[in-house]
């Protein structure tokens, strides 16, 4: 088994009821081909009826990749889908979705046209693709912000010795210490999974997932006072097990949430 940290377990038992691209292409794409081994085989049929041959960890990164897009929609409206701000002490149903939206709203919008029997395919596979990243991008914890430092972008930080911001560690620079691809991360990881942690973990309640990223976020934090502390091995040490673990259930609740979207 991949080594559980005790942070991960304890930020969960604690637990109670804008930001940049989270995990990178590794991350989003690891949680859509741990989710494609999972979903059902009417779950894969619909989608492909869908975005055709497309798969998920194919179609993970799309939303971030259409940020450069001119049109009206990604400049001026889908940037708010990405995240929700929960400030801390406090939980996302207590403070709810800002005016703009947030990634949560942003779910059930486009669960909403998923399941439209009206909506054109093309309406369908945007719809499709950014809730494949939006779950994704939930189970990232810097992605459940604060509200006061942008995800963890404002927190200056050195990895290794390269200049740098929490939230870049946690998108990118932990797990792609590992040095696999995203197939080879996947199938580690995947691989890992007990069967007992896919029955525990499975739920398409996207509230169970923030609750856990808010909670886990408040124990990653530099401990260092420093203006810009240095982050090295014992970081790695004590959260890359956190980090995939994420990695881990957002693939699980990827699966659980396109099974029971498409079932409808």
């Amino acid at each position: 088994m991949f080594r559980r940290t005790a942070t991960l377990a304890a930020a969960i038992a604690l637990a109670v009821p804008s930001v940049a691209n989270a995990w990178g292409q590794t991350g989003h794409r690891v949680i859509g081909e741990i989710a494609q081994e999972h979903i059902s085989g009417k779950t894969r049929a619909e989608i492909e009826l869908i975005l055709g041959e497309e798969d998920l960890a194919q179609a993970s990164t799309w939303a971030d990749e259409e940020r450069s897009n001119p049109d009206t929609f990604w400049q001026r409206e889908a940037g708010p889908y990405h995240y929700v701000t929960v400030p801390e002490g406090q939980a996302y149903s207590e403070v709810g979705a800002p005016e703009e939206g947030d990634a949560l709203s942003a779910l059930a919008r486009f669960t909403q046209t998923v399941r439209d029997p009206n909506a054109s395919r093309e309406e369908k596979a945007l719809a499709l693709k950014f809730i494949v990243h939006i779950v994704g991008d939930v189970h990232q914890p810097l992605h459940a912000g604060n509200g006061e430092d942008r995800g963890g972008n404002d927190v200056k930080v050195r990895w290794f010795g390269d200049e740098t911001n929490l939230h870049s560690v946690w998108d990118s620079r932990l797990i792609d210490s590992r040095n696999l691809s995203y197939s080879e991360y996947a199938r580690w990881l995947g691989r890992d999974i007990d069967p007992s942690e896919t029955i525990a973990w499975w739920t398409a309640d996207p509230q169970v997932w923030i609750v856990e990223s808010t909670a886990i976020r408040d124990l990653i934090y530099p401990a260092s006072t420093d203006a810009n502390p240095s982050l090295g091995y014992a970081y790695q040490y004590e959260h890359l097990g956190t980090a995939e673990t994420r990695l881990q259930q957002g693939g699980i609740r990827l699966a659980a949430y396109l099974d029971w979207v498409l079932a409808k």
